[in-house]
């Protein structure tokens, strides 16, 4: 169990489930690799598994945190790319795209930002293979619709920008006044059933579900408050992580004297990354993003007039 959840009989049904599916996902995708050898375009054929965020449960999706941004991530291409290597380097999803491209023969865009992660899946060696790909940033804005307000403000965002190395996790939230998990609910609910099969009902950043329900209804209890402050609660400005001694991020350091210059130097890397990128969080601004309508009105599938989402049937 991980230490930012409860560890009860709730919990721990409700995480078995999740394995459960993560358990079907596995075998679905050995009858896709099958279905590829008996075609005979198994070694043909460029194989990549990931996810889109981390685990549905408090304090993981919609954050910047580990176990919100961490993904697996599988890549076999038959004879092409060596296996029984450990490899160091610093990748994300984005890089997908160019490294897809690479392998298809075309030529990259200059408008992409990411890098193809062709070289260090042909390349032979163990260890770091690009020292430029020391680190990843991740960030978010806006998840659910109409999750929370700030004044007269409508569906505003909680953004918040990290970068990772090896040994630190450092976040920027850019309006740590407002609530990270959605707002809490205008009258308290007390409907277990409620709070875990309606992810409106309450801090809707987090999907519903029995865990999220357990902490709501128990967080008064001297022991589950810590855990429901973290889930829930709202964050500092600044947050920095020793991963090298609290992997699940536990303990925010990035006003510990002892991590000052850690702190400062992560502080002004990232700034410098969003600034070359063009992001206006980096520069004070950022808050055309609070005014971006709905895609998709309230509790419907389709897109709003004027967009072209292609919305699953």
């Amino acid at each position: 169990m991980p230490p930012y959840l409860p560890d009860n009989d709730v919990t721990r049904s409700d995480i078995c489930d999740y394995l459960q599916e993560v358990q079907r996902f596995d075998q679905q995708c050995a009858v896709i690799l099958e279905s590829l050898e008996k075609a005979g375009e198994i070694d043909n054929t460029l194989i990549v598994v990931s996810a889109d965020n981390g685990w549905p449960f408090p304090r993981s999706k919609a954050s910047c945190y580990d176990s919100g941004t961490h993904q697996p991530l599988a890549i076999r291409w038959g004879g092409h790319v060596k296996g029984g290597r450990v490899v160091d380097d610093f990748v994300s999803l984005s890089d997908l795209a160019p490294t897809m491209m690479e392998a298809a023969g075309l030529t990259l865009p200059t408008t992409l930002t990411a890098r193809s992660l062709m070289p260090i899946l042909l390349s032979e060696k163990s260890g770091q293979i690009d020292p430029t790909r020391d680190h990843t940033l991740t960030g978010m804005e806006r998840h659910a619709s109409n999750s929370r307000m700030d004044g007269e403000l409508k569906n505003v965002g909680y953004p918040m920008r990290s970068l990772i190395t090896k040994d630190f996790h450092y976040i920027r939230n850019f309006k740590p006044d407002r609530w990270p998990a959605g707002d809490p609910p205008a009258e308290a609910v007390t409907s277990f059933e409620k709070l875990a099969s309606e992810t409106a009902a309450a801090f809707s950043d987090y999907d519903g579900g029995p865990t999220k329900a357990w902490l709501l209804l128990n967080r008064e209890h001297a022991g589950v408050s810590p855990l429901a402050d973290r889930a829930f609660g709202k964050r500092a400005a600044r947050e920095l992580y020793d991963l090298r001694k609290d992997p699940f991020e536990m303990k925010n350091v990035a006003e510990d004297p002892e991590y000052a210059e850690a702190t400062k130097d992560l502080e002004s890397g990232l700034i410098a990354e969003l600034k070359a990128t063009g992001d206006p969080r980096a520069s004070g601004g950022g808050d055309e993003f609070d005014r971006y309508s709905n895609l998709r009105s309230p509790g419907s599938r389709k897109p709003a007039r004027g967009t072209s989402l292609l919305v699953p049937k």
